[in-house]
């Protein structure tokens, strides 16, 4: 055995050792076993992002972010470096950066392995942010037209006013036409808000079991859509049939359902509100 061949051998040891110190909430040993084993083979990947989870759970963000970086470098398609690194950035208040990173592990993530299947978990944390993000700047865009309505109410009032004395004496009443405009106004700044008022998520960007809107939509030859974690559950554990039309089905022949995938992604930037999680 070269000396190549020996180092990554002890290597692999040494993750396996950090492995189970992890398990154990040891996180300390199991930070100074996969350092040991990057210091053998510094090009392995999950060594850095096994680090990097210590790190997490350590809440040293610093050091989350500088493995989950260095793993990217060795392997920019890790779902966990890049779900990692955003968490880091988000802990740093760089919101859209943050955001960028969770919504890349998002698509590296779906339609991964079942075994290393993340796209619930980084979902959750994805719509967290995009949450805030959006009632920050819902509540800047709600008052920014609050205060334009109130001008605009105002300039109007003050024109009913002049229009008022103008026509004192005449039969026609301005007062009608000034009540139109006022109820004219209400309509257009009700509709410009529409976008930032929460309503229901139409049924078709909805899983037809969770009731939930998609995350990581796929589709059965029947042409059904079901959330992807969710009907491999089903056929895992109840039986290799569609849940609905009782058709035989199998894992194989899921198919991500690209159309509505990027109709929740249209419908959720145009909906903030829709991120909320329980």
């Amino acid at each position: 055995m070269g000396p190549n061949a020996a180092a990554a051998k002890q290597a692999e040891k040494l993750r396996i050792d950090g492995n189970t110190y992890f398990k154990k909430d040891r996180f300390g040993a199991a930070i100074d076993a996969y350092t040991e084993a990057i210091t053998l083979c510094p090009n392995v990947p999950v060594y850095w992002t096994n680090r990097a989870l210590c790190h997490l759970k350590r809440n040293d963000w610093e050091r989350v972010e500088e493995d989950s970086r260095k793993a990217i470098q060795l392997d920019s398609y890790s779902v966990k470096a890049h779900y990692m690194l955003g968490l880091a950035l988000l802990q740093r208040q760089e919101s859209a950066k943050g955001i960028k990173e969770l919504e890349k592990a998002l698509d590296l993530g779906r339609g991964a392995n079942p075994k290393g299947y993340m796209v619930e978990e980084i979902w959750q944390e994805l719509a967290k942010a995009k949450y805030l993000e959006w009632e920050r700047s819902s509540s800047k865009r709600s008052w920014e037209l609050q205060s334009l309505k109130e001008a605009c109410e105002s300039a109007l009032k003050e024109r009913h006013f002049l229009d008022f004395s103008q026509m004192e004496g005449f039969v026609d009443d301005p007062t009608n036409s000034h009540l139109e405009q006022l109820e004219a106004l209400e309509r257009v700044f009700n509709k410009a808000a529409e976008p930032d008022t929460p309503t229901e998520v139409p049924d078709y960007l909805c899983c037809r079991i969770t009731l939930d809107i998609f995350h990581d939509p796929v589709i059965t030859p029947s042409g059904l859509t079901y959330e992807r974690a969710v009907i491999l559950e089903h056929l895992q554990k109840v039986g290799k049939f569609d849940p609905i039309t009782r058709e035989p089905l199998d894992p194989s022949q899921l198919v991500p359902n690209l159309a509505i995938k990027e109709a929740v992604e249209a419908f959720l930037d145009k909906h903030g509100w829709a991120y909320k999680v329980d």
